[in-house]
């Protein structure tokens, strides 16, 4: 048993290595982009971002020290939960680092499609001046419901009321939240559904959040509803969403994550004029490798303490 290591799989800049050289002098800093020599696997103890090959033989070697992974997304549905529960291994994730972004991106899309903006773009490819094929509404006074009432949701709900719009949650318990006039749980979504003008789903992916957003409560929704989806691809049955925009039951939907990824070039969704794709870039934030720098400092000097975690830690039976 050799010197633990600590694993940089998410590569820092030099001067964000040298701070974690300094607060563990015990450990070995290994960062994997740059590192050419051989070290003992079983001696990792602390992984950042997660090397799926490597995090795989770690979890299923019975000699490994890995006792903490700071994940470098908010959401950690792709991380075998249940090898880390019965290994006892801590995960924390980044909520909160991409908060800022995540909400311009849903209002972003928003308005492209509110003031007739996409319908510009496509008008300007062709070189027609036309308003024949353009519609346009306000956000102002719009009803908005946020599936997902953390950090993100709770971001969101800030913007969206500095554009006048009403803001309302969904959370496991209906628990009050800042930011929303009211919050309900997710079992009583499909009630109050039919009241809203755009749904915006940032849910992470769980066991009961896979495919929640089906035909049963598409059809819930009111007619000419809006439809965001920045949580997970799965959340949502991609060919029961295609049948609520065909009929226009759906009027628009923006798309950042989808049940297969990348988006196959065969699917309907890239030739629907009421859809919006993005690949996946809601996310990204500027700066990322620093804010999520000040989250695992925060962890790993408590870590270090007793080997308990402070920020973002995930509850491994819940998923989130």
């Amino acid at each position: 048993m050799g010197q633990p290591i600590i694993y940089l799989y998410e590569q820092l800049k030099e001067e964000q290595v040298e701070t974690i050289k300094r607060a563990a002098p015990a450990y070995t800093i290994i960062d994997a982009q740059k590192e050419t020599t051989q070290m003992i696997e079983d001696d990792i103890q602390i992984m950042l971002g997660w090397d799926k090959e490597l995090g795989q033989r770690l979890l299923a070697s019975e000699s490994s020290r890995l006792q903490w992974v700071q994940a470098i997304s908010a959401g950690v549905d792709s991380y075998d939960l249940k090898r880390f529960a019965d290994k006892k291994i801590l995960l924390s994730n980044a909520s909160g680092i991409h908060s800022v972004s995540i909400s311009e991106h849903v209002l972003g899309t928003l308005l492209t499609e509110f003031r007739g903006i996409r319908a510009s773009i496509n008008n300007q490819s062709k070189n027609e001046w036309t308003r024949e094929n353009i519609t346009y509404q306000q956000l102002s006074e719009q009803k908005m419901l946020i599936v997902g009432t953390g950090h993100i949701g709770q971001q969101l709900a800030v913007f969206s009321q500095g554009l006048g719009i009403q803001t309302y949650g969904v959370n496991t318990s209906g628990h009050a939240t800042n930011g929303f006039i009211e919050c309900y749980s997710h079992k009583n979504i499909s009630r109050i559904v039919n009241e809203m003008d755009i749904v915006v789903n940032i849910l992470p992916l769980t066991d009961d959040t896979y495919q929640m957003y089906n035909e049963r409560l598409f059809l819930a929704m009111k007619p000419g509803t809006a439809f965001v989806n920045v949580g997970r691809g799965p959340s949502v049955n991609t060919n029961d969403l295609i049948d609520a925009l065909n009929t226009g039951h759906l009027r628009f939907a923006a798309l950042d994550v989808f049940e297969e990824e990348p988006l196959p070039s065969d699917s309907p969704l890239w030739h629907m004029d009421n859809v919006l794709i993005t690949p996946h870039i809601s996310g990204l934030t500027p700066k990322f490798k620093t804010k999520l720098s000040l989250i695992f400092m925060q962890n790993l000097k408590q870590f270090l303490k007793d080997h308990t975690l402070v920020k973002n830690e995930i509850s491994l039976h819940q998923g989130y």
